[in-house]
């Protein structure tokens, strides 16, 4: 986190955490005003890692899963990096930040292992690869009212889902769910945060974390790399695949189970009524699969009314008529609740 960020943080009360925020002081207050009015949240806890140089479009094109041609500085897209089994190894948000540059957004926790792992694949191509989180103050802007508040703030915004705007000391971009995340240079910040905060209540990253659940937006974590194939976590169904485009790591496994098979299981929306709080990672066991998982927990962040949302990916055929457990068989039961979009 950049430090003369986080003092701005901590001067409004923000309670911080390994770089992350907390909350501000009042939780509960904060996860009802996520589930029914407009909120603020920093989002330090993502990293951007930004690969320039002249054969940047062709060396992310020949690596991530959607097609970075279509990237043309007015919008974003959902992408991932996969091992060549097809198996996700990070999951972000790629927009083109200049011509020539592009930056990936993906957990911090996730960000030295992949940009270090992609620079391996650099070698004759001409991109240089460097973190540039230090560059951008991030701020997402969601809930009930995030446009309005949004658009008060700094004027015209994108029109569609995925669109991005460039205003003078950074930028806006429109995400799922009328969700919006600003990138603002880091002397700018404390002015507009201050702006922000007149329309929308300062919240801590669980907050933000629980609007993308709602969404059904998936974010990969150390404890889930490896485990999911695209489909598993509707990746195609958000516009994170593109299947016209030429090859990438695990691009014939991706391709396979779009066209030659159906996955055996998909990511569902859930609310779990647990003392503890759920982790990535978690397992899922259902009586139709005694010796065996049955799933495992993607996401998880408190709901605004208590509980937990979690995103999980389920075997389609557990998660239609039987019970879902947290753990164990005797552990807390999973309530599905409808996605924003329909699984096929």
């Amino acid at each position: 986190m950049i430090a003369s960020w986080k003092h701005t943080l901590e001067a409004h009360g923000a309670t911080i955490l390994n770089d992350q925020v907390a909350d501000f002081g009042d939780v509960e207050s904060e996860r009802r005003q996520a589930a029914h009015g407009a909120i603020v949240a920093d989002l330090s806890p993502l990293s951007l890692i930004q690969f320039a140089g002249e054969d940047a479009q062709t060396f992310l094109q020949g690596q991530l899963s959607n097609d970075v041609r279509l990237l043309d500085g007015n919008n974003t897209q959902y992408t991932s990096y996969n091992t060549p089994k097809g198996r996700m190894l990070a999951n972000g948000l790629l927009w083109q930040g200049s011509p020539n540059t592009y930056v990936l957004q993906l957990p911090a926790s996730l960000r030295e292992a992949i940009q270090k792992r992609l620079s391996l694949f650099v070698m004759r191509a001409k991109v240089k690869v460097s973190d540039v989180s230090a560059e951008w103050v991030r701020l997402g802007v969601g809930g009930l009212g995030a446009a309005e508040a949004v658009s008060q703030v700094l004027g015209d915004l994108p029109a569609a889902v995925h669109g991005r705007t460039v205003f003078e000391h950074g930028s806006v971009m429109r995400l799922p769910g009328d969700h919006f995340e600003l990138l603002i240079a880091p002397d700018q910040a404390q002015a507009l945060w201050e702006k922000l905060l007149a329309l929308a209540k300062p919240v801590g990253n669980a907050c933000w974390d629980a609007l993308l659940i709602r969404a059904g937006i998936p974010t990969l974590l150390p404890a889930t790399q490896e485990q999911f194939v695209a489909q598993m976590l509707n990746y195609e169904l958000i516009g994170g695949v593109n299947f016209k485009k030429g090859c990438y790591p695990g691009q014939e496994i991706v391709a396979r189970t779009q066209y030659l098979g159906k996955p055996k299981r998909r990511m569902y929306l859930a609310h779990i009524d647990a003392g503890e709080a759920p982790q990535p990672g978690d397992e899922l066991y259902s009586d139709d699969l005694p010796d065996q998982a049955t799933g495992m927990i993607v996401n998880a962040a408190p709901a605004g009314d208590g509980g937990y949302a979690v995103l999980a990916v389920i075997q389609i055929s557990s998660a239609e008529g039987h019970a879902l457990h947290l753990k164990s068989m005797q552990g807390p039961t999973l309530r599905l609740q409808a996605l924003p979009y329909a699984i096929p």
